[in-house]
């Protein structure tokens, strides 16, 4: 009598193992086939959007093709957590920032030091940071970041 319910549970035990192995193939080949639409979705964006090139730091050159001048140009970098940290041209600031399909580019509330420079440094300052703030679009062309506005158009250089 004790064979016959050892037998009955190692035959038990057999087909359980059995069914929680087919369950894990199944359950396998999902995360598999998740994992695969993912990486066609990321395929297809590499194909059709450029990358934001995070983790670069960029000097501007003009503002709605003005140059912009002075000792000091604003510059700004963002990180891989998308945080924006940068300098305006009297103070520095910082914000959250994210690139986005067809290279839209979004710029959360900033958040800036108050310190008072000359007054035609505050309104160069003023008026890149505005710009930044209405950012709508990106692209880069080598070297070359241009962030469209609302107003007009930001165009920076690398910096190393």
């Amino acid at each position: 009598m004790n064979a016959l319910r050892i037998a009955s549970f190692f035959l038990a035990m057999t087909v359980a193992g059995s069914a929680m192995a087919q369950m894990g193939r199944s359950a396998s080949k999902r995360e598999e086939s998740e994992k695969e639409k993912l990486e066609q979705q990321r395929a297809a964006l590499r194909r059709n959007d450029k990358q934001f090139p995070l983790g670069a730091s960029w000097t501007v050159v003009t503002l709605n093709g003005k140059p912009f001048g002075g000792g000091e140009r604003p510059s700004f970098s963002l990180d891989q957590q998308f945080r924006v940290k940068g300098y305006g041209g009297c103070n520095t600031f910082s914000a959250t920032a994210y690139p986005l399909k067809d290279q839209g580019f979004a710029v959360g509330p900033l958040a800036l030091t108050k310190r008072s420079c000359d007054k035609a440094v505050m309104a160069n300052e003023m008026q890149f940071l505005t710009a930044l703030r209405t950012s709508a679009k990106w692209d880069t062309d080598g070297n070359t970041l241009t962030v469209k506005t609302q107003r007009g158009e930001l165009r920076f250089e690398r910096a190393f």
